[in-house]
């Protein structure tokens, strides 16, 4: 074991942690993930990117009893801002950090801010907790249509659809491919739109050499289990604003100063006031745990060769599965972009022989798991009925993805020889229809 795992608190005794590390490695060695068997073939929508070294750090914090957020929280949103990001500000999943997102630019103290009846441009194909933080906060939504190659929001419907309240937009980056993020702020320039990019599915992506997350005022990613790096629940708040990050820290936990940066000035301001419990404003407790911190600390590392294997794994399915495009839409990479591949979405044209759920019941049948695209058309979910919104035009194209569209796995646990079996069983379909 080696000296880095160590806990650093001396009230720990290291043999003592040693040997309880030593026991989780041999269980973990004992208990790997077992690889594709031919015999039973098996290819999950997702497999665990944590291991013993995860599950090792994690204990340190149960150990001591620090669990609360502290030091190690710390440490993640540093290692995290490495990749490219000025300030970060954990939270406890992908859905707080967009609320966290929203409640901070439509704050009454966010000068400039979007205020309550303010419209904000959504695409259609998005997850439920892109849209559901826009009508907690007083806001509008209006959908906009997907472009159907990149699957992202289209960036020309969404200019004729704004009006005169329409004062920010929300892109999703839909499954790791980066919207154009040139068009959109000059969009966002043009039309006077603040930009809060969900990022939750994109972790790793670029668009022109920079990564996602930071164009916008915000951007959102999601730590969730399932996700490139995992903190079993997690989220994070991206900013290049110092004030933003501020605002985002008083509202992460109960809108007092604890965790501010201008804790002294507050104090000063209201001396009166017990500077441990001083509330400046609203909020709410979405922190992160110091266990979870301790497995996005080690998960950091992994990102980039998480993010390595599926690019190549989308790089090999697109090339074999190109004998039937004039079957199948395929995801395009938006120009100047690198993708993160969270899935390898296809959706079936409406020429086809047959519908997606009968491709996807022969592949689940075969034992590959399979999932619709996000959450589908967020406009034919019943719950939109019950709040103020608006349509730009019909959707066309977010309802083919939602009634054609499908993804199999693509993670870091897709071996060649689970890449192969995948292949041979659209193959294998598409010769019932002697394709």
């Amino acid at each position: 074991m080696t000296n880095d795992r160590l806990p650093i608190q001396s009230e720990i005794d290291t043999l003592s942690f040693q040997n309880v590390a030593k026991g989780i490695e041999k269980y973990f060695e004992q208990n790997k993930t077992p690889s594709f068997s031919s015999a039973a073939p098996q290819v999950r929508l997702h497999e665990p990117t944590y291991g013993a070294d995860e599950v090792i750090g994690a204990i340190e914090p149960l150990l001591t009893t620090r669990v609360t957020m502290g030091q190690k929280v710390e440490k993640f949103e540093q290692g995290f801002g490495e990749i490219g990001y000025k300030h970060v500000v954990s939270v406890n999943s992908g859905s707080s950090a967009n609320l966290l997102a929203v409640a901070a630019v439509s704050n009454p103290a966010f000068e400039g801010g979007l205020r309550p009846g303010d419209e904000v441009l959504v695409p259609a194909l998005c997850w439920s907790t892109t849209v559901w933080p826009l009508i907690q906060c007083g806001l509008v939504p209006v959908i906009v249509d997907i472009d159907l190659e990149t699957l992202n929001i289209d960036l020309d419907l969404a200019a004729k659809a704004c009006s005169p309240k329409t004062k920010g937009i929300m892109p999703v980056h839909v499954y790791g491919n980066p919207c154009q993020m040139d068009k959109m702020l000059a969009l966002a320039e043009q039309k006077g739109l603040h930009i809060i990019e969900d990022a939750c599915e994109s972790m790793g992506a670029t668009f022109d050499g920079k990564p996602v997350g930071s164009f916008g005022i915000i951007g959102t990613f999601s730590t969730y289990f399932s996700h490139h790096i995992t903190t079993l629940e997690g989220g994070l708040c991206v900013t290049e604003s110092a004030d933003c990050a501020e605002m985002l820290r008083v509202l992460r936990a109960h809108g007092w100063v604890r965790d501010s940066s201008n804790k002294d000035h507050y104090c000063a301001q209201n001396p009166e006031i017990d500077p441990k419990f001083l509330f400046v404003n609203t909020g709410y407790n979405l922190r992160l745990t110091e266990v979870q911190a301790a497995m996005g600390i080690r998960q950091l590392p992994k990102l980039s060769p998480f993010v390595s294997t599926r690019q190549k794994n989308a790089a090999y399915f697109r090339e074999q599965l190109e004998p039937y495009s004039n079957f199948f839409h395929f995801q395009k990479t938006t120009p100047k972009a690198e993708h993160s591949w969270f899935g390898f979405p296809i959706m079936v044209k409406e020429s086809a022989p047959f519908k997606a759920k009968d491709i996807t019941i022969y592949l689940n049948q075969a034992g590959i798991e399979t999932r619709p695209l996000i959450g589908g058309n967020i406009l034919r979910q019943p719950a939109m009925k019950l709040y103020p919104h608006r349509a730009a035009g019909n959707m066309p194209n977010s309802d083919l993805a939602m009634n054609n569209g499908f993804t199999f796995g693509n993670h870091q646990g897709i071996c060649d020889q689970a890449r192969a079996y995948i292949v041979d069983k659209v193959d294998e379909f598409m010769r019932r229809y002697a394709v």
